[in-house]
C-alpha cells in the first residue's frame, strides 16, 4: 500500500468511526534523526509512512500523521500543507538508492527540486521541451533559472543537457 492509500485508509477510518480528528498525545514521539538530512535508511523501510511515519512531514514540517480529515474540513491546514515536502522526496529517493533503483532516485531528486518552482512555471517549462518550441538560449534561460532562482541545479543540467542535445538533433524552434 502507498504512502497516499495510508493516509485515505487513515482519513476514512476517522469518518467511519466518527473521529473528531484530534490527535493523541501518545503519537508526539519523533524519530531522532528525522530532521537529518541523510537519515540511515535501507530497502527494508519501505513503505516510508507505513514503517516511519515520523519521518514524513509536511512542507511546513508537521507530522503527516497528525493532520486530519477533520482539520481540513475545519481549515486548520492549509492546502500547501497536503503536498509533498521535498524531504520526504529525497528520503524516497534514498530508499530507491539503497533498493538498487538509481534512475528512480534521480527522479526523486528532481521531484524534490521542483517543490520549489511554482506550479504554472514548472508547466511552462516542461511546455518548452517539447520538440520545435524552443530555441537553445530558452533553454539554457530555463536552466539558468533553475540554478539561481530555484536551487535547483538538477534540473537545471537537465535543461542543458536538453538545449545540446535538441541542437544536436535538429529539436529546436526553427528547425522544422
Amino acid at each position: 500500500m502507498s504512502e497516499v492509500d495510508d493516509l485515505v485508509a487513515k482519513i476514512m477510518s476517522q469518518l467511519k468511526n466518527g473521529d473528531n480528528g484530534s490527535t493523541s498525545s501518545t503519537s508526539t514521539a519523533t524519530a531522532s534523526n528525522s530532521s537529518s538530512s541523510d537519515p540511515d535508511l535501507t530497502a527494508k523501510d519501505f513503505p516510508l509512512f507505513k514503517n516511519h511515519p515520523e519521518m514524513i512531514k509536511s512542507p511546513g514540517g508537521k507530522p503527516v500523521k497528525d493532520i486530519t480529515f477533520q482539520d481540513i474540513v475545519d481549515n486548520k491546514i492549509d492546502s500547501k500543507e497536503l503536498r509533498i515536502a521535498p524531504s520526504t522526496l529525497r528520503l524516497q529517493g534514498k530508499l530507491a538508492a539503497e533498493a538498487g533503483r538509481t534512475q528512480i532516485q534521480k527522479n526523486f531528486q528532481r521531484a524534490a527540486e521542483l517543490t520549489q518552482v511554482p506550479d504554472d512555471r514548472v508547466l511552462e517549462m516542461y511546455g518548452a521541451l517539447r520538440p520545435f518550441r524552443s530555441s537553445k538560449q530558452d533553454l539554457l534561460n530555463i536552466s539558468e533559472e533553475l540554478k539561481t532562482k530555484y536551487n535547483a541545479p538538477i534540473c537545471a543540467n537537465w535543461f542543458k543537457e536538453a538545449a545540446e542535445n535538441y541542437e544536436k538533433h535538429k529539436k529546436l524552434k526553427g528547425d522544422n
